[in-house]
């Protein structure tokens, strides 16, 4: 079935548009954690299950949602929309009635559940709209949306001066815009078709294959990287601003959120456009190996970078922040490339399931390693996932070469 170009680029952008503006509730506690610290008293290793556990929540829902076939039993651009309003909703409460991790926890939890029914099924819509070999450049656009989103608590934290409250209040009218957006105006595109449940018997096909094995090492090693950097990037800047004024406190929240908007954002913006790109013009293990060879260095020199000038220290995180996502839509394509055709619904639910249980581990590591080396040194460790994604899809290109 054809395809009409122009009412693909017109439903891409507008699921794009949903992307943005629903995924800014993911990292809006995040983002406002330095002060929660303070007011609610929270350690480092606390402060940390305000993003985990939106991770832990994702990959429950991503589990149920397919397992339960929401996205077949149910119009995808509704579901999209209703869980929207679910993410927003709880962002929402916890902004007007949490005082400490206790209320704060559930809800998060619950947000990263309702999270899992608008990226994935963002990503089945934006397939419906797109054929195979124009895949990898939508889906960077897709997953550039979904980083946008994620950094833009950032920017509502460094150019406004609202409380933590009114910061997460913020995010959740933008994901109630989303779910309008996409129930009134998105569609479903002519080539939508239904997905396979996750079948327990099939759960570990996705390991026992060479190809499929590899491109889910390579994800994993992806994983390990970049929810652990975009948590604490900020930190990291705030620390090394500190470092280069010789202060031995931290500056102020503010003076950093611009700086993280750009690497996470913007920069990340980019990133996921050129993977893409790259993708579908030289491969899928040329693109993702390249970009886990970039990130990986980044994680390597950023004891180097630390302590810099603002501006060189901009520079740095910003090719960071391109780096780091630019392979994230890779991972899935390739998996549903190779992957036996029967069970790609269940190899890419257990895919992404374990991936976003992995960076729990990533996301509290962080905080352990700066309170015994450093904020310095503490994003180093991160290297050792693109290491593994490296050879990982080396080994997956050399042994898909004799098919082509």
């Amino acid at each position: 079935m054809e395809v009409n170009r122009a009412a693909a680029r017109v439903q891409i952008g507008l699921i794009a548009v949903v992307q943005v503006l629903a995924l800014a509730v993911w990292f809006s506690a995040t983002a406002v954690a330095p002060t929660l610290r303070g007011e609610w008293g929270l350690s480092s290793a606390e402060a940390v299950w305000l993003t985990a556990t939106v991770q832990i929540g994702f990959a429950v829902g991503a589990v149920l949602s397919s397992g339960l076939g929401l996205a077949d039993r149910f119009p995808p651009q509704l579901l999209m929309a209703g869980s929207a309003v679910g993410a927003g909703a709880c962002t929402a409460l916890l902004a007007l009635t949490a005082d400490g991790l206790a209320q704060a926890v559930p809800l998060r939890a619950l947000t990263g559940v309702f999270l899992a029914g608008v990226y994935p099924v963002g990503m089945k819509l934006t397939a419906s709209w797109t054929a195979p070999a124009d895949r990898g450049r939508a889906f960077g656009i897709l997953i550039g949306a979904l980083t946008l989103g994620s950094a833009l608590p950032q920017v509502i934290l460094g150019t406004a001066t609202l409380p933590w409250r009114g910061v997460m209040l913020t995010a959740a009218a933008l994901a109630l815009v989303a779910s309008v957006v996409a129930a009134l105006a998105v569609k479903p595109g002519p080539l939508l078709a239904g997905g396979s449940r996750p079948q327990l018997r099939h759960v570990f096909d996705g390991f026992r294959r060479p190809l499929p094995r590899l491109a889910n090492l390579g994800y994993f090693g992806h994983m390990w990287e970049l929810y652990a950097l975009w948590t604490w990037l900020p930190t990291f800047v705030l620390a090394s601003q500190a470092a280069h004024a010789g202060r031995e406190t931290l500056g102020s929240v503010r003076d950093v959120g611009l700086t993280s908007f750009a690497a996470i954002g913007l920069a990340g913006v980019v990133g996921c456009l050129l993977g893409g790109w790259a993708s579908d013009r030289f491969g899928r293990a040329t693109a993702a190996g390249a970009a886990l060879a970039v990130s990986g260095l980044c994680c390597v020199l950023s004891p180097l970078a630390f302590g810099r000038s603002p501006a060189l220290l901009l520079v740095f995180v910003c090719v960071w922040g391109a780096a780091v996502i630019a392979d994230s839509g890779v991972f899935s394509t390739a998996l549903s490339e190779t992957a036996d055709q029967r069970y790609v619904g269940t190899s890419l639910t257990v895919q992404t399931a374990c991936g976003f249980s992995l960076t729990v581990v990533t996301i509290q590591l962080v905080p352990v390693l700066a309170s015994a080396v450093g904020w310095q040194y503490a994003l180093a460790g991160l290297g050792l996932g693109p290491l593994v994604g490296v050879v990982a899809m080396a080994r997956f290109g050399r042994l898909q070469q004799p098919s082509r």
